[in-house]
């Protein structure tokens, strides 16, 4: 597979020069033209940077990516990230959550001043992920923020939260974003953010991909290894996402399903990570701790590369072995105790409200172990087939296959199989559009036996293979992320063509003699439901929908389970 990418000298120069300085302690972070003005200057007056513009955002300005340890030249630079161990930094998918921005700038101030090796992990990193967002600027709408002066909005250009978007990929951000994190193939990833919710002492807290979802020897390494000397060099405590009103009730570990960037990440078998700074800490404060983080990581990564690679090898070879797909993770009662330092909650009355409110005293801070639900359990697991096999009219779906890595074949020529065909049963949908979508869950969907015809330009993908945890958590339609789930095949859940009753009452008896099996069917339906005994409507509308003349495409989905 070859990667076109364009370096920055035949990248028209933005429209501002270049920035002499930034001090970026300061409650202050840059604009987008700033900042990537600022990561031009790096990669002129130091050949250890090298930064490519890998495509546009939604808002029609580009997307940067700057390289640490490279060597050299795209092709020479990417092909090294592949072969070689490679961390992976995204800044400002949530632009009000510039920590990160600060946080590389001074890092990699801080690497340049040191002697260059290498043989040390390639460090890419995107500046500004969400270009949209840092393009509207303002002070405000990070209400319950403290700092910095001015900062982005969480929507995109064309107003998406970026950090739903690794699936369905409505957003020109999120096809750039899966070109870098295919042409690198990362096998570190970290997202910054700044968190919302409860108040308590950390600064820095952090989400680590779901212990029970991951391949063991990724789970082993991140958490046997990786987070214990985490904590002993860093003052961090899992992500605060409340289990009641207030810590003291317990933490959750959270659910990173693929729509989120690092959800999306550990799917191929990257170590993932999310950090999310306390939004009441000061800003200088949160940016020091986000630097902290990721060179505590870079270090660690930079000591262990080896048993990185090997454990994302064994991954690979795990998922190409799987026989079934476990799925819908549940958390269940067992829990974990955790050391915690929080304030103590009240709930006094608010003078203008006039009823209670809560509150964290910050004068009565503590030191206790409260629950942490950590554990989940998958409460459904389905059959992997050997192949799948996606029409292929379904041009939206290929283009996102290809364009997350995976290797597919395109038939040349028609042919009959056998295979599961999924027939969907039933299914929930929101009410209310979520990110520019209907979003469909509680799927329940049969599969049957058929003989099919795998049509000429169809494509052919081995369910076995590095990338397979993508693929199934998209094609398979009851996963939480699945292309059916966010409406890519709703067109096959109409009905097209339909009966008029008193023309087709006149077929139903030659339809019962020619199939024995729905009379008696049909037969006892009528003698235990008085309903249907009683309603023509219902008879017939039954009999049509088991006849030869109802539509065979209804609800039935253009992807081929082939074992």
């Amino acid at each position: 597979m070859r990667f076109l990418f364009f370096p920055i000298f035949l990248v028209l120069l933005l429209n501002q020069s270049f920035a002499q300085s930034i001090d970026w302690s300061e409650n202050t972070s840059p604009d987008y033209f700033t900042l990537i003005n600022y990561y031009k200057q790096l990669a002129k007056n130091d050949k250890r940077i090298e930064l490519y513009c890998m495509g546009n955002s939604d808002c029609g300005v580009p997307i940067f990516l700057c390289v640490l340890n490279g060597a050299g030249d795209s092709i020479a630079t990417f092909e090294k990230a592949r072969s070689g161990t490679t961390i992976l930094i995204n800044n400002a998918i949530h632009p009000g959550e510039p920590d990160g921005v600060n946080a590389c700038a001074i890092w990699i101030e801080k690497q340049l001043k040191l002697k260059s090796n290498p043989n040390n992990p390639v460090v890419a990193i995107i500046p500004a992920y969400n270009v949209g967002g840092m393009l509207n600027r303002n002070g405000v709408s990070r209400v319950n923020q403290v700092g910095p002066e001015e900062y982005g909005f969480r929507g995109s250009g064309r107003n998406f939260d970026l950090n739903r978007d690794f699936i369905k990929m409505d957003t020109e951000n999120s096809f750039t974003f899966s070109t870098i994190f295919q042409a690198l193939q990362a096998d570190v990833f970290v997202d910054t953010h700044v968190s919302n919710g409860a108040d308590y002492q950390y600064t820095l807290t952090y989400i680590s991909s779901l212990k029970q979802r991951l391949a063991p020897s990724i789970a082993s390494l991140t958490y046997d290894e990786l987070l214990p000397i985490m904590h002993k060099k860093l003052k961090m405590v899992p992500y605060v996402e409340l289990k009641g009103d207030t810590p003291e009730s317990g933490i959750v570990a959270f659910n990173d399903l693929p729509r989120y960037a690092m959800g999306y990440a550990s799917l191929f078998h990257a170590i993932s990570f999310t950090v999310e700074t306390h939004m009441l800490k000061p800003f200088p404060e949160r940016v020091k701790v986000t630097e902290q983080f990721i060179d505590v990581l870079y270090q660690w990564t930079n000591q262990h590369m080896e048993a990185i690679e090997n454990a994302r090898k064994q991954a690979g070879e795990w998922a190409v072995e799987q026989e079934h797909l476990k799925f819908n993770y549940s958390l269940i009662a067992i829990t974990d105790s955790i050391e915690f330092l929080g304030y103590e909650a009240t709930r006094p009355i608010h003078p203008t409200t006039q009823v209670n409110r809560l509150y964290y005293d910050r004068s009565k801070p503590y030191k206790k172990y409260i629950p942490y639900f950590n554990h989940y359990h998958a409460t459904d697991s389905i059959s992997i087939p050997h192949f799948y096999s996606v029409a292929g009219k379904e041009k939206a779906i290929i283009e996102r296959l290809k364009a997350n890595g995976v290797i597919f074949q395109v038939v040349d020529s028609s042919y009959k199989t056998k295979c599961k065909v999924a027939i969907v049963r039933d299914f929930s949908s929101l009410s209310k559009p979520w990110e520019g979508h209907f979003k469909h869950s509680n799927t329940k969907v049969e599969f049957i036996d058929e003989e099919v015809i795998i049509e000429k330009g169809d494509i052919r993908i081995d369910a076995h293979q590095f990338n397979s945890q993508f693929i199934h958590a998209v094609l398979q339609p009851q996963m939480e992320d699945s292309y059916f789930s966010w409406n890519f095949f709703d067109s096959y859940l109409q009905q097209k063509e339909y009966f008029s009753a008193y023309v087709f009452v006149d077929k139903i008896d030659e339809i019962l003699t020619n199939n024995p099996a729905l009379k008696s069917a049909f037969e006892t339906r009528k003698l235990e439901d008085l309903d249907f005994r009683k309603s023509e409507a219902m008879q017939l509308h039954y009999l049509y929908q088991n006849s030869p003349y109802f539509e065979q495409s209804y609800m039935r989905l253009p992807v081929y389970f082939i074992d």
